[in-house]
């Protein structure tokens, strides 16, 4: 069964500057659960079949002409009835001066009332960001997540191989620090997975030798970032003399987070290799194929080869993370 996650209308007000008109409890206590986000010019025209009452209803200057081309009588009961659909909340936008009817169906039927003096595009496009971050499914992984070159990197591999070191040199070299041991991974999209730490570890760091360093309190807030989308996966193992590594980058590695696939590569460690710039190349290089460049075919076209028939095969890689 899939876990529902939940948003409490205290924090859509504080992030969306709302006025609150009218609230039967705590907007603490009121939570909301669904990520879509209605106009329902349908429902207050009495067409109510695919009315969804998990969804908050915003009203902009459409809604509330129609609302008033329909006179006091039509009006009263087009509202009415479209509050006892009980929608989660209803949000008036553009500040638009609320009919006296509309605030008492709110108070008989106990439903949320909110102003934004925000457009009503605005405020759909605002609110439907939030939620898609807020309501977005999640699992928590081991790693680390840095951000390099713009590029946002989850470091995974066995406890102790050097994942936290490395961040360490990173943040010295200029890059940023998003979480540490603990990575909680969003898809915020049917694209896009975004990944931040877990609020009471955030900007935490374990070295081992040293113990729990704060790395925003050592390197300054440049050091860190609250959130960063995974754009690829590195995978630090310990180098295995009987493993043939890649090298020429043919073969796309891959694996899947919450559905979507993300670029994978196996980087060996061993005494001598500075990981962290071998992580920036991995960053810049990965961007570059983003862009559609690709070196080593170009090394292998420029040595006479057909690229077509030197097309590398994508590989699923599964990471115990």
């Amino acid at each position: 069964m899939t876990e529902e996650y939940t948003i409490p209308l205290a924090k859509i007000i504080k992030e969306l500057a709302l006025q609150e008109t009218y609230l039967p409890k705590s907007a603490e206590e009121i939570l909301i659960r669904s990520k879509d986000v209605n106009r329902p010019g349908l429902e207050l025209n009495g067409f109510c079949d695919y009315f969804d009452p998990h969804r908050i209803a915003v009203l902009g200057r459409s809604e509330m002409s129609l609302l008033e081309s329909l006179g006091e009588e039509k009006q009263k009961r087009s509202i009415e009835n479209f509050f006892a659909l009980r929608p989660p909340v209803v949000i008036v936008a553009r500040g638009i001066e609320l009919p006296n009817c509309m605030l008492e169906a709110a108070k008989t039927h106990e439903i949320p009332l909110l102003i934004s003096r925000d457009s009503t595009s605005n405020v759909v496009a605002d609110l439907v960001s939030l939620l898609n971050v807020e309501l977005a499914p999640r699992i928590t992984r081991h790693g680390v997540l840095v951000e390099v070159y713009g590029e946002g990197i989850l470091l995974v591999g066995d406890s102790g191989v050097g994942k936290s070191e490395t961040a360490i040199e990173l943040i010295k070299r200029g890059h940023r620090l998003i979480a540490d041991d603990a990575v909680e991974i969003r898809r915020t999209s049917r694209k896009a997975l975004v990944g931040q730490a877990p609020e009471n570890i955030r900007h935490f760091i374990e070295l081992r030798g040293i113990g729990i360093i704060n790395a925003r309190r050592i390197f300054g807030m440049g050091a860190v970032k609250l959130t960063e989308k995974i754009d690829m996966c590195i995978n630090l193992e310990l180098w295995d003399a009987t493993k043939v590594y890649d090298r020429m980058g043919i073969d796309s590695e891959f694996t899947e987070i919450l559905g979507i696939r993300v670029p994978v590569i196996t980087i060996p460690v061993k005494p001598g290799r500075n990981l962290a710039i071998i992580i920036e190349v991995a960053a810049m290089n990965n961007r570059q194929k983003k862009m559609g460049y690709n070196a080593a075919q170009e090394l292998l076209s420029s040595l006479g080869m057909d690229v077509t028939d030197l097309q590398g095969a994508d590989i699923k890689k599964d990471l115990d993370i």
